[in-house]
This record gives structure tokens, C-alpha cells and sequence, in this order.
């Protein structure tokens, strides 16, 4: 019995030992000392962006830097740009900055600030201007008059303005809001917000990705947006404090766990926590995720600790991780509403949907065109798209809006998996003339079983022409001087018979030999022929012409005795 309890021991503890062995886990160390990083975190943070620029065409910029730490808070800031420029530094804890400037900017801290600047002398001026957010923008607005842009960065390790224009259209007034900093695009930052590691390969052909997202629970954070950047099926494990919500923009090909709640806004849907876990060690979490996908590898562990309350996670594949992600082309085909998934629509001239319309193509304002409006597959679930409205509206400086009355075309459930099928007719647009460049634009609602859930809009550009109703014009000849010689040598040919004509008349009838130039142009004129009598042309007619003649003359002359009698 003894030797048979020692025995048992030993083969628990060897097959504890094994179990222990396979399962891998990962220290995770800061994100600009790993290569690849598979999440990319934007965090909401207080900001504006205007349409503000100076008279003198300078633009006046506003930056609020917050450290967590208190020392070793040191960052390069590059402002080599050719437009002049007014930066407002303030930080809240004691930074230094490498800075590399033009001329033609000017940067404004504090008397006593906790930001200090190197190489930067003859453009850094002190001011004493307060270092409450509301009031500071009032301080530059009454300084500058007006703030091109606020922006509060925690935590940078390098600032570069990019050159480009930093206005933005819209208001000229810096209203205070929760932004994302990294869609300003005059400007470029880089900060140390996550940790992350690995234990799969990289190769690309091994197991299905699994990615760990970990929030320890002294963060404040407790909102989040996802949004997955893959078309790959991945399965994705989030732990985060009791009360945390992952709300998925677009889930796609997804499969979950968590300790969480997790919103699908398109739906809408909740999925209720999975998982059990109080611990947010690293260790703990790799584990637990491990054993609830069944597998051996993880693709990436990241562990978010941040100060805002609200943070939006881009999350890539292992195939194109940052920075070498796919980009969406800059066309007005797709739109990305907030907390909904892409759609897309494709315009077709006929009802087979098979040769689709180029978005610089004109159609005529008498045929029908026909659409198909798609979206993506939300993780496992099938989703219907059912298209609500339709409209257009004009591109002119005085834009008009027209409701589209639109048709149901059939389709099958094979044939349009994620899709649905509409057809329009633009005749109404003949009378909305002359605008030919429109906006076509669909409401659209996502249903699942028989709920259904606001899916934002698709919006896409039209271009459209009147038909033609004006009469053909007749075909212009042209004439080359081979045909200009024919036919005035055709008339030459005309006149010379017509004069052969008349001279055989004349020599046929008695004519003078001479002609009576007066009568003819009196005739050619359109007067009156003349009455006057012509004399014979000879007293001796020939003998062939004595009987005929005569009698001709004789009955001539008998006329006016007669008439006078």
C-alpha cells in the first residue's frame, strides 16, 4: 500500500510537470523594444482642431504633455517646417525636450516651466500664462486670437510636425472635446503606453492566432473600442477590471473570451463573460487564455495601463502588424460610420450584376441602375443587411436633396451571403438639372434572427447625363479644290451651250445681230416685255421662207387696222 501511494505521488507530480512544461508563457516588456507590436492603442485625450490661421498666415498650436513618471521624461520634438508657426508648450511634470527648429517658428512656455528646451534659444520666449485647459485656450485665443489646435499627449518619446497643413475645416473656435490625436495629421507622436510579448513563431503557416489583451486592475480605464484589422479568423482573449466594456466595431472572423462584457453595437449584441479571473498577472492571464482556446501558442500578450478612461485598440495579424498594415484607397465608395462595420456599394447598369460601374463613368438620366450594398461577416454570426433610405444629393455650391425610391431585387442566399440587391431609376434627376455629379447615399439596418440594429451609411459618388433629344445635324460636305475646279468648269461647260442655244435661236427666228440689250434686261429685271414692233430682217426672204413668211407677216399687220377700224 505504501509502495503503491509513493508511486502515485510520483506519477502526479511528473504529470503535473509535463502539464507545467507545455504551457508557455512570456514576459512582457515595453512596446519600442518589441518588434513586431500587434496592438496599436489610441487613447482619447482632451484636444480641438479648427480651421484658425493668422493674418500673417501663422499657425498657433497647443500642447499638453503628461508624464506618469517624474524623471527620465526625455523626447526629441522636430519643427523643420517652412510655415510659420506659434507652439504653446506646457508639461506637468519635468521633461526636456532635443528640439530641431526652423526660423520660422516661435515656442511659448511658461516663467517657471517644468519643460526645458535644448538648442531652441532664439526661438523660445516666457510668458505667464495659466495651466488649467480652459483657461489656457482663452489665454491663447486673447494672445494670437485664435487657436489653430489643442492637443494633450501622456507620455511622449518623440513629437514631429510633418509639414503639412494644420488647419481643418469647420469652426474657427477651439471647443474643448475627447479626440483621437493620432487622426491629425500635421503631426506625428510616439509614446511607451503598452508591454507586449510572444511565444508563437512567426512563421505564417503555423497555428490560428490567438491575441491576449490584458488590463491590470489599478487602470482607470473601462471603456474600449476595438477595431480588427485582419481578414484572418483570430481568436482574441481580453481580461480587464470588473466593469470594463470591449465594444468590437467590426468583429469579422472573431472568436472570444473574456472576464468581461463584450458589446456588438451593429447587432446589437452582448456576450456575457466566459471566463472567471480575478488574478492580472501576466502568468495568470496567458494561462487562462490558453486553456480556454485549447492551445499551445499565443500570437501576441499586450497589457494596456493608461490614465483616460475611454482608449480605441487597433488589432492587426502577424501578416501585416504596425505599420505595415493594408490602407483603405480614398474613395467616396465606403463608409466606416462610428461602432458600425464597412459596407460598401457597387453600382451595376444591368440586372445581372456582373459588369460593375466605374465611378467616373456618366450614365444617362433615362436608364436604371442597379446596386449591390454588402458589409462584412461579424465573427460567427450571420448578419442581413436591409436598406432603409435612399438619396442623393448634388455636388453644386447650393446643394439639393432628393429622395430615391428604390426596388428589392431578388437574390439568393448563396448568391449574396453578406449582401442585398436595390435597383433605382434616375429619371427624376433630369428635372434636379444641371447638376451631374451626385452623392448617392443608403440607410441601412443589420438583422440578426429578427432584431434589427441601426448600420449606419454607404455612401457612393454618381455621375449622371441628359440623353440627347436634340435632332441629328445634317452632315457638312466638304469641298477640295479637285471638286471647286469640276464644278466651275462644269458651269463654264453650262454657259457656253446655253449661249450656243441662244445664238441658234436667233439665227433660226430672224433675230437682229445685235440684241436688244434693253429688253433683255428689262425682261431679266422682271419688267414688263417690250411692245415695240421689230422690223423684218430682210425685205427678200429666202423662197423656202416666202409662204410661211408672209402669211406670219401679213396677219401681223392686218391686226391693228382692224383693231383701228
Amino acid at each position: 500500500m505504501e509502495l503503491y501511494t509513493t508511486l502515485s505521488a510520483l506519477l502526479l507530480c511528473f504529470f503535473s510537470m509535463a502539464t507545467s512544461a507545455s504551457i508557455q508563457t512570456c514576459v512582457p516588456a515595453r512596446k519600442d523594444s518589441v518588434n513586431p507590436s500587434w496592438v496599436e492603442v489610441k487613447e482619447m485625450s482632451t484636444g480641438c482642431w479648427t480651421s484658425f490661421l493668422r493674418e500673417d498666415k501663422a499657425e498657433v498650436h497647443v500642447l499638453n504633455l503628461q508624464f506618469r513618471e517624474e524623471e527620465n521624461n526625455l523626447f526629441p520634438i522636430n519643427m523643420n517646417t517652412t510655415s510659420p508657426m506659434n507652439l504653446i508648450l506646457m508639461a506637468d511634470s519635468p521633461s526636456y525636450a532635443w528640439c530641431s527648429v526652423s526660423s520660422v517658428v516661435n515656442i511659448y512656455v511658461q516663467t517657471n516651466s517644468k519643460i526645458t528646451l535644448y538648442n531652441a534659444d532664439n526661438q523660445q520666449h516666457k510668458r505667464d500664462f495659466p495651466t488649467e485647459v480652459e483657461e489656457l485656450v482663452k489665454w491663447a485665443t486673447q494672445e494670437f486670437g485664435g487657436v489653430t489646435s489643442f492637443t494633450t499627449l501622456r507620455d511622449p518619446t518623440s513629437i514631429a510636425f510633418t509639414g503639412r497643413e494644420g488647419t481643418k475645416l469647420g469652426s474657427r473656435d477651439c471647443t474643448l472635446e475627447n479626440e483621437d490625436p493620432t487622426l491629425k495629421h500635421f503631426m506625428e507622436s510616439s509614446s511607451v503606453s503598452l508591454k507586449s510579448c510572444s511565444t508563437q513563431s512567426k512563421d505564417p503557416g503555423d497555428e490560428t492566432e490567438l491575441h491576449i489583451i490584458n488590463i491590470p486592475e489599478n487602470a482607470s480605464i473601462r471603456n474600449v473600442s476595438v477595431h480588427v484589422d485582419t481578414e484572418k479568423t483570430i481568436s482574441v482573449f481580453l481580461r480587464g477590471p470588473q466593469g470594463t466594456t470591449w465594444s468590437f466595431l467590426n468583429a469579422r472572423h472573431t472568436k472570444f473570451g473574456s472576464n468581461n462584457q463584450i458589446l456588438l453595437p451593429s447587432i446589437p449584441h452582448v456576450l456575457l463573460p466566459s471566463v472567471t479571473l480575478a488574478s492580472d498577472s501576466a502568468a495568470d492571464v496567458q494561462k487562462k487564455a490558453l486553456d480556454h482556446f485549447k492551445a499551445k501558442t499565443f500570437t501576441s500578450y499586450t497589457e494596456i495601463k493608461l490614465e483616460g478612461s475611454v482608449v480605441s485598440l487597433v488589432l492587426r495579424s502577424k501578416d501585416h502588424p504596425t505599420g505595415a498594415g493594408t490602407q483603405t484607397p480614398d474613395t467616396t465608395i465606403t463608409t466606416i460610420p462610428p461602432h458600425q462595420m464597412p459596407l460598401l456599394m457597387q453600382l451595376y447598369t444591368s440586372p445581372d450584376y456582373r459588369s460593375p460601374l466605374d465611378p467616373n463613368t456618366k450614365v444617362q438620366s433615362d436608364k436604371r441602375i442597379y446596386a449591390e450594398i454588402s458589409g462584412n461577416t461579424l465573427g460567427e454570426i450571420i448578419l442581413t443587411i436591409k436598406v432603409i433610405r435612399c438619396f442623393v444629393r448634388s455636388k453644386d455650391s447650393c446643394p439639393v436633396e432628393k429622395e430615391m425610391p428604390f426596388i428589392p431585387e431578388a437574390c439568393s442566399s448563396k448568391v449574396c451571403p453578406n449582401s442585398t440587391r436595390v435597383s433605382f431609376s434616375l429619371e427624376q434627376l433630369q428635372e434636379l438639372q444641371p447638376s451631374t455629379t451626385w452623392d448617392l447615399e443608403c440607410s441601412v439596418k443589420f438583422c440578426y434572427s429578427e432584431q434589427c440594429g441601426d448600420g449606419g451609411r454607404v455612401k457612393r459618388n454618381l455621375e449622371v447625363t441628359q440623353p440627347s433629344t436634340s435632332p441629328p445635324t445634317p452632315p457638312c460636305f466638304d469641298f477640295g479644290l479637285a471638286a471647286v475646279l469640276g464644278i466651275a468648269f462644269g458651269g463654264f461647260l453650262i454657259g457656253v451651250l446655253l449661249i450656243g442655244a441662244l445664238w441658234f435661236i436667233k439665227i433660226k427666228t430672224g433675230y437682229p445681230s445685235g440684241l436688244d440689250v434693253s429688253s433683255t434686261a428689262a425682261n431679266l429685271s422682271g419688267c414688263p416685255c417690250s411692245l415695240t414692233k421689230r422690223q423684218p430682217v430682210s425685205t427678200n426672204p429666202s423662197p423656202s421662207e416666202n409662204s410661211s413668211a408672209n402669211a406670219s407677216i401679213g396677219s401681223t399687220q392686218s391686226t391693228p387696222t382692224s383693231s383701228m377700224a
